[in-house]
């Protein structure tokens, strides 16, 4: 079946396009659903494809993994909490990373092999059978293959042990941040080192001891690298090991001459890249300042916030948005903990009914994941054309009578914006202090997950209103629903 390589080829080719065009549609919320579709039938195709290849061997070992590997995923995925996705998918890309990094260190065994480092013994690997069948050692890599391979090894190995160091930071497993005296320095060694080892695997004759040292060195990097970078990076971070992750598949791909894991890695490499700077620069910070730069620190005496919390009760504050023009709602982490989106929304339905103008503000960095409000909005049903970025609902804060935040803390903080030695200082937030008044919901007086202390808490024109996310939108709605009686 001579026929059957190009046949498999066009069907990588159009996995791609596939790839492709589901990541251009996820980019509206409008088509994201059918995006992630579209994508998942690319990856379909792709997978089905590689089975037909003509030196693919234990076929029955790599179905038995599929279907294990698909089950705990549609059972995971099923059951996880909207407030775990975040954590979910550090792991998944982990995972990811993992698998790259596994490729790589199977091609540099059979490297090791057929120097004459490892004994010649039959290998039963389905990546390159094949060709092995000989005299049971693996084909020659050439320099720039084995260069990519080693390459793709230390990014996917680093990707995994961070995003898994991400992932228990966002579980709360593990404390914010972990730094002690020298940690940049000890970090900038392993890298080195891992570098070097990564140099000498590509140049000299692989030795098990010295692919050993080099995945130890790797894997110790990326969860050094994690440790001292606080919860209210991980946005950041996980965009960047999502970017880590597609160049390490990408490259191995390069080495096993598939074309679907080249294309697919880069896209999703490409994706990441570009998702991570817009994160930075909605936070005004370099990507070098998100890992090395010690979140936190702040650059001298911060300055002392005047005044007191004030609270107020859900009847009056109802009263407050029931006779508004303009509502602007603000939504962050603590709405998700509380799962209030639909509540939420039936506040804002109840507002819309009286004519009062509602509109969702969004923050770029808002919650623990890129695009986190926006899911759980969507999830609620919030129609997208009231939801607004914050660089097109800033200017809008001035005429809005009321903005009703809930569960955001650091990116409404206007202390961004007036204290040079804020941690914080310099980032973009949501102008909500421009607001006539503002009313924020709030389980009690503490810091935001940063640890910051917010100035907008202790403004004239801010009430407090205190409890569970869930529990003070619902009074809300109850003596909404009171004033409408």
């Amino acid at each position: 079946m001579s026929w059957l390589p190009t046949v498999i080829k066009a069907c990588y080719f159009l996995a791609a396009l596939l790839f492709i065009l589901g990541l251009k549609r996820m980019s509206s919320p409008r088509t994201a659903r059918g995006g992630i579709v579209w994508a998942g039938y690319g990856m379909l195709l792709a997978v089905l494809a590689t089975f037909f290849l003509p030196d693919m061997h234990n076929r029955g070992l790599i179905i038995a993994a599929v279907l294990v590997g698909v089950s705990a995923a549609w059972w995971t995925g099923k059951r996880v909490a909207m407030t775990a996705m975040p954590q979910m998918v550090a792991l998944y890309n982990g995972m990811g990373g993992g698998a790259a990094a596994a490729i790589g260190a199977v091609e540099l065994i059979g490297y090791a092999r057929s120097s004459g480092l490892l004994h010649a013994v039959p290998d039963t690997s389905p990546l390159q059978p094949e060709a092995w069948a000989v005299n049971g050692l693996p084909p020659a890599l050439s320099p720039t293959e084995l260069a990519l391979g080693v390459l793709g090894a230390l990014i996917g190995a680093v990707s995994f042990s961070g995003s898994l160091v991400a992932f228990a930071k966002l579980q709360g497993w593990m404390d914010k941040r972990f730094v002690f005296p020298g940690q940049r320095a000890v970090n900038l060694l392993l890298l080195a080192a891992a570098v070097v080892a990564g140099v000498l695997l590509a140049t000299s004759h692989a030795s098990p001891a010295l692919i050993a040292a080099f995945f130890a060195l790797a894997l110790l990097f990326g969860l050094m690298m994690t440790l001292p970078i606080g919860g209210a990076d991980m946005p950041v971070v996980i965009s960047l090991y999502n970017a880590f992750t597609g160049l390490a598949v990408s490259f191995e791909g390069f080495v096993l001459g598939n074309e679907a894991m080249i294309i697919a890695g880069m896209v999703v490499g490409a994706a990441g890249t570009l998702l991570t700077q817009l994160m930075a620069k909605a936070m005004n910070r370099s990507i070098g300042n998100v890992l090395f730069g010690g979140f936190g620190a702040a650059g001298g005496e911060a300055q002392a916030i005047e005044g007191a919390q004030k609270p107020v009760d859900a009847s009056d504050a109802a009263v407050m948005m029931a006779y508004a023009e303009r509502v602007v709602i603000v939504p962050g982490y603590g709405l998700a903990v509380a799962q209030a989106q639909h509540k939420v929304w039936e506040f804002a339905q109840l507002l819309i009914k009286r004519g009062v103008k509602v509109k969702f503000a969004i923050h770029p960095v808002a919650g623990r994941m890129p695009g986190h409000m926006n899911v759980l909005l969507a999830e609620a049903g919030v129609p997208y054309d009231l939801i607004a970025d914050m660089d097109d609902i800033n200017p809008e804060f001035p005429a809005t009578d009321v903005a009703l935040v809930i569960g955001a803390n650091d990116v409404v903080n206007p202390l961004a914006k007036t204290d040079p030695a804020s941690p914080i200082y310099g980032m973009p937030i949501l102008d909500v202090s421009a607001a006539k008044h503002v009313i924020v919901i709030k389980r009690g007086k503490g810091t935001g997950f940063a640890g910051i202390e917010n100035a907008l808490f202790y403004a004239d024109n801010t009430r407090m209103l205190y409890g569970d996310g869930q529990a003070a939108v619902g009074e809300l709605v109850a003596a909404l629903k009171e004033i409408d009686a």
